[in-house]
């Protein structure tokens, strides 16, 4: 047992050694990296570059040439295999072993990749080939030989291929008249095919040596031009650095360094124009602040004045009914007592639900968005009777709190201001989910009003709240409005 526990162990032991070992090797070639001049640097990368970019092409080329050549040799072989059997059975019926000899002779003369072609009979034995002198050679013959042909077949012609003193032969077999005359074989050679391959690769390699030397020379040209600018570039950034905001980088020429210059000069700019418009939105958001700061306050004094005057004379009444009770020995009097009280908590208990909904429903935690929605509308359709609310959700599930809790405080607002501001009669509510996105669309037919000017202004909180839960969310909220009525459409991504 003690010789697992000791090849357990050992790996924990070593494992840190050659991950510090990596990157004390990473440290230094980035050391080396750094230490070598900007000139050397770019000729290294053009000259790797287009090393890599030659070679990888070049043996891409070269097997999309073999395989489309290897394709190509295949099907010229199926065909011509295929025409060699039907002319081949005239011959044969007729016992002319001349014809058949002619036939094969004309079509390896006829095509450059053919090497052989002889006839079998149906018991095996050679009719005709093409081997001249140099006798038929009994290899091909060999049954475990053919029985590797019946893996690949194209309808009635089988396929296959074996290496020989003449390079990779595909061979076709054909049969003769559905085999009962015999077969035909034909043999092809991939010398040809592979010597244009070869004489491609071989150009291509000359290409990418030349265009390397191309290379290096427009290297050398252009670490020439970067050079001189660069460093002017340099001065202008330790000035930015150092804030000063108003220093510009020289434009050297019309190419890409003076590109490079006019960007850096655009950036600091838009750096200086930025910095103005961030206090500007600074004191903007400050005002904003303080206005939503006051509505948080005129939202607490309205639910303190709810509490008071609603749930507190309420529950003042309750305690003087209940004083009275005690107070009282009548029965029939008690039990009339106790019915008005047992309304008198109601009525409270529901006041205490309404305000405990306006300030964070319940059911939107518990069932979801769709579900808030539907008694948000009914209880917005018992304050504002002579509005309606034409509500749509077509939401599959749940989606996350953060997303149900402004969606509904969108909603809530738009419609809220539909009904206060515009003077809306018809409000629609649409809630769908889209590609990743949950799509919001409040539409009413209320008086509109100038979406720019308020903006512009910054003088409605609402609508500040709403954009501001979209952007927290990666979303957005955009707000048409018109003569005809307005529109709020927030989009949030999921």
């Amino acid at each position: 047992m003690s010789t697992p526990h000791t090849s357990l162990d050992t790996p924990l032991s070593v494992a840190p050694f050659p991950s510090r070992r990596l990157n004390r090797w990473v440290e230094l070639a980035w050391h080396a990296a750094g230490s070598v001049d900007v000139r050397t640097k770019i000729l290294g990368m053009v000259l790797a570059l287009t090393t890599v970019l030659g070679l990888a092409v070049t043996l891409q080329v070269r097997a999309v040439m073999t395989s489309v050549f290897a394709e190509e040799l295949e099907s010229r072989g199926v065909s011509v295999a295929s025409d060699l059997a039907s002319r081949s059975t005239d011959p044969i019926l007729l016992n002319d072993t001349y014809a058949l000899h002619e036939l094969l002779r004309e079509t390896v003369i006829n095509h450059p990749d053919a090497l052989y072609a002889f006839v079998t009979d149906d018991h095996g034995q050679v009719l005709a080939h093409t081997f001249g002198e140099a006798g038929f050679p009994a290899g091909l013959l060999d049954i475990k030989m053919l029985a590797a042909a019946e893996a690949n077949v194209h309808g009635d012609i089988r396929h296959w291929v074996y290496a020989s003193n003449q390079g990779t032969v595909h061979e076709m077999i054909a049969p003769i008249m559905g085999g009962g005359a015999g077969v035909v074989r034909l043999g092809l050679t991939e010398r040809r095919l592979q010597t244009i391959v070869n004489t491609v690769t071989g150009q291509m390699i000359l290409t990418t040596l030349l265009v390397a030397l191309a290379g290096i020379v427009a290297a050398m040209i252009l670490t020439w031009l970067l050079t001189r600018p660069i460093l002017d570039l340099v001065a202008t950034t330790k000035e930015v650095g150092r804030g000063n905001l108003q220093a510009r980088a020289p434009h050297w020429a019309d190419d890409e360094i003076g590109t490079l210059a006019d960007a850096f000069n655009q950036m600091v700019t838009d750096l200086d124009s930025s910095q103005r418009a961030v206090v500007e939105k600074e004191k903007a958001r400050d005002l904003l602040l303080k206005k939503l700061i006051t509505a948080q306050e005129e939202e607490r004094k309205r639910i303190a004045r709810e509490l008071h005057d609603g749930v507190g004379q309420m529950l003042t009444s309750l305690m003087v009914g209940m004083r009275t009770m005690q107070r009282n020995d009548d029965p029939a009097t008690a039990q009339a007592r106790t019915e008005e009280l047992c309304v008198t908590a109601g009525e409270t208990l529901e006041q205490v639900r309404v305000l405990s909904r306006e300030l964070r429903p319940s059911i939107l935690d518990d069932l979801g968005l769709s579900a808030a929605l539907e008694r948000y509308v009914a209880e917005f359709a018992r304050v504002h009777a002579d509005v309606t609310v034409d509500l749509h959700c077509d939401l599959p599930g749940r989606l996350p709190s953060t997303v149900e809790t402004a969606l509904y405080r969108i909603v809530q607002e738009a419609m809220t201001n539909a009904a206060r501001h515009g003077k809306a009669t018809s409000v629609g509510v649409l809630v769908s989910r889209r590609n990743g996105t949950v799509q919001t669309i409040v539409e009413d037919n209320g008086a509109g009003f100038d979406v720019a000017a308020v903006r512009r202004r910054q003088s409605s909180v609402g609508i500040f709240g709403m954009s501001e839960r979209a952007e927290l969310l990666g979303g957005k909220l955009d707000i048409e409005s018109g003569t005809e009525g307005t529109t709020v459409y927030a989009e949030v991504p999921l």
